[in-house]
């Protein structure tokens, strides 16, 4: 019960601070570039910078069902070219892992680096391929990281139709190389996405990240989240961001895994200055 009071005290607040802000936008000089902004912020292939911090209240965990929480810090910083754009996607996750009843850790884990090579096109569809690194940058290998080097490939595929977007990112790393005494990586990462966009930068949409190890037994290797998110494009003074909401639940998880998730991110949007 105490979690679900949490999750949803956390929730109004997100909710009251998306809507305090939103109310403070100049909505008529920005309508149209904030429509635009929207669905740069929800295409993995577009080629603007952004900075994308993404906290996450993953509620339930372990036998005394407490909260980790995560911080994922996740630069996008694309190489546009004549014929193909290389788009460079890294997640650094900052994390809190509970440890017992009352302890926990905090710091930072293993950093995801994605790599997608897409052609530069236009048209409704976009796609690109690359490959994706896990790097063992975990500031305590033994609670927060894997220990392990590890690459495989990845994909993506980003549809814009009228006001609705969607698509979908899906990768597996496989370990290479690293500490021999920890456990091999084989880990599934999947993110499908349906947005519709309302106009004046307001989005409703649902991103949910599905996992599975492959190492794991059976009935412990999926994680499985359905959810919906809210997201609005406004200025903080000149600066634009993307301020988002969501609620996943986990129909799917590990034993001690999470059963659900409050998600709250800031998009700092970086288009380049009309000539």
């Amino acid at each position: 019960m105490n979690r679900r009071i949490t999750a949803t005290i956390v929730l109004g607040i997100a909710l009251v601070i998306l809507s305090t802000a939103a109310l403070a936008a100049d909505k008529a000089a920005l309508t149209h570039e904030a429509d635009d902004l929207a669905k740069v912020a929800q295409n993995p292939l577009a080629t603007m910078v952004t900075l994308p911090l993404q906290s996450n209240w993953n509620t339930g965990v372990g036998e005394y069902d407490r909260t980790m929480y995560n911080l994922n810090i996740q630069p996008v910083i694309p190489f546009p070219g004549e014929k193909w754009n290389v788009i460079n996607r890294v997640i650094m996750p900052v994390n809190t892992i509970p440890i017992g009843e009352y302890d926990s850790t905090s710091g930072l884990g293993d950093t995801m680096w994605q790599i997608f090579f897409s052609p530069n096109t236009e048209g409704a569809v976009t796609w690109g391929v690359g490959p994706v690194f896990n790097l063992p940058t975990a500031a305590n290998q033994e609670l927060l990281g894997s220990g392990k080097w590890g690459a495989g490939p990845t994909g993506v595929i980003f549809v814009s139709l009228g006001k609705w977007t969607f698509g979908g990112v899906a990768s597996n790393i496989w370990s290479f190389a690293g500490d021999s005494d920890r456990e091999d990586i084989n880990r599934l990462t999947a993110q499908w996405f349906i947005n519709y966009n309302f106009g004046g930068g307001w989005a409703l949409g649902t991103v949910p990240t599905v996992t599975a190890d492959w190492t794991a037994e059976s009935g412990e290797q999926w994680t499985v989240p359905w959810g919906l998110q809210l997201s609005k494009v406004m200025p903080i003074g000149r600066q634009p961001v993307n301020v988002l909401v969501g609620y996943y639940v986990n129909s799917e998880h590990p034993t001690n895994g999470p059963e659900s998730q409050v998600r709250f991110q800031v998009n700092f949007l970086f288009p380049t200055p009309a000539k």
